[in-house]
């Protein structure tokens, strides 16, 4: 169980801060992650899913006004460097607060057994032992699998496989509230997982209209219009687009969110980054 911030509310709120929402190669934005955090009657809990590529999550973190020393829970959807290596400098920057006795309890990172393995040896290799000492004592891997459910304060999700041609990928869901299917296209094996959910997050590379410049097929990924498409067909009621290309940031929200309300009538996000969405049902 994380620890959590006391609060006064009683009923329980939910939002997602997006600290990232460009794919691998961005410079104009950072990598795709976020926050789920979630407040009730006895308190405020957090989730930070994946971490970007590097030591710029630390300032997406300060830029959203989210202490570090309040994140206790990470769970890394796959090993790609984009999501992967930000959570190495979040397991050093929370380890040098436990060695200052700035942090309280302990660090949990949820994944499957490729992505633990090859963070561990990271941390291992490149951090000084005083650090590396946390690792099994106060820093936790936890390893899912398909399926598993694993639980952040008050907030109950289950991981399932997105069966990926390229990586090994979790995506994950909270009941039916939110479905996230992680960086790539939708597989008809992970219908039973995420049909008729409240909020869907989905990747979209690029507009459709532009599939022939940053060709989205061939790198495994989807269009906004893809998504829109896929949205409809699953019931979801709200669509969140994210991971995406950064070369039309300034028109971005509504170019794909007309290109995926091409096929979807529901509600659709296009957020910039550390732009928080409210999704309390």
């Amino acid at each position: 169980m994380s620890k959590m911030e006391v609060s006064t509310n009683i009923n329980p709120t939910m939002k997602i801060t997006m600290l990232g929402t460009g794919h691998a190669t961005v410079t104009r934005c950072y990598n795709t992650c976020f926050v789920l955090e979630q407040t009730a009657g006895d308190g405020t809990c957090r989730l930070l899913v994946d971490a970007g590529g590097g030591n710029g999550i630390l300032a997406q973190l300060e830029k959203a006004g989210i202490p570090l020393r309040t994140i206790h829970d990470v769970f890394i959807t796959h090993a790609h460097t984009d999501h992967l290596l930000g959570c190495v400098w979040v397991v050093r920057m929370v380890m040098q607060m436990m060695l200052d006795d700035r942090y309280d309890g302990t660090l949990n990172v949820y994944s499957h057994e490729k992505c633990l393995r090859l963070l561990r040896q990271i941390c291992e290799e490149t951090l000084h032992s005083d650090y590396s000492y946390f690792l099994g004592q106060r820093v936790l891997l936890h390893e899912l699998n398909d399926g598993d459910e694993f639980h952040v304060g008050s907030m109950r999700l289950q991981c399932f496989d997105i069966h990926s041609r390229k990586e090994k990928q979790f995506g994950f869901i909270m009941g039916k509230q939110l479905a996230c299917l992680g960086d790539e296209p939708f597989n008809e094996q992970c219908r039973g997982f995420v049909e008729s959910a409240e909020w869907l997050m989905s990747e979209a590379f690029c507009l459709y209209r532009d599939r022939e410049v940053f060709d989205p097929y061939g790198k495994y990924h989807s269009t906004a219009r893809d998504a829109g498409r896929l949205a409809h067909e699953l019931g979801v009621r709200n669509l969140i687009l994210y991971h995406t290309e950064d070369r039309h940031l300034d028109t971005r929200r509504q170019d794909y969110t007309a290109e995926a309300a091409e096929f979807f009538k529901g509600s659709i996000c296009v957020p910039d980054d550390l732009e928080t969405i409210e999704i309390s049902s």
